[in-house]
């Protein structure tokens, strides 16, 4: 039997499968170590949406009928100085629509191109505040 993942990906079909089969392998390619899995399972959705996770999740990959998003839970916190997502932020998230008729470039292994991966301390919560102290000196 396979794994949820794939048998959420394999019962799209079409363009959007294979664009999701693409991002995973890229993923699997650029960190084999992360955590794959299917989250948010409810009558209008039974198979889910396939998530990557560690110490967290990073990122959702969803379906819809006219695109593929990539959410990234805490991505408001990543630069995005070369325009990568496309998608309105709020402070929290990040997210790429990508339609059928846009590219989707894994690097190549030989090339020499490294894309940046966000690190788990990258979507880390920011250090609080140390509570004021009840009795000041004095």
């Amino acid at each position: 039997m396979s794994d949820p993942v794939t048998v959420k990906i394999d019962s799209l079909g079409g363009w959007r499968r294979a664009l999701l089969t693409r991002i995973r392998e890229a993923i699997n390619d650029a960190d084999p170590e992360i955590v794959e899995e299917v989250k948010w399972r409810k009558a209008t959705n039974p198979l889910g949406v396939p998530t990557r996770s560690r110490g967290g999740i990073i990122r959702a990959g969803e379906a819809y009928k006219d695109k593929v998003k990539l959410t990234f839970m805490k991505g408001g916190a990543l630069d995005d100085g070369s325009g990568l997502f496309n998608v309105p932020a709020n402070n929290v998230r990040r997210a790429i629509d990508l339609r059928e008729t846009d590219r989707f470039d894994a690097p190549d292994a030989d090339s020499h191109a490294t894309v940046p991966a966000p690190s788990p301390a990258s979507f880390a919560d920011p250090p609080r505040a140390a509570p004021p102290e009840s009795n000041p000196p004095g």
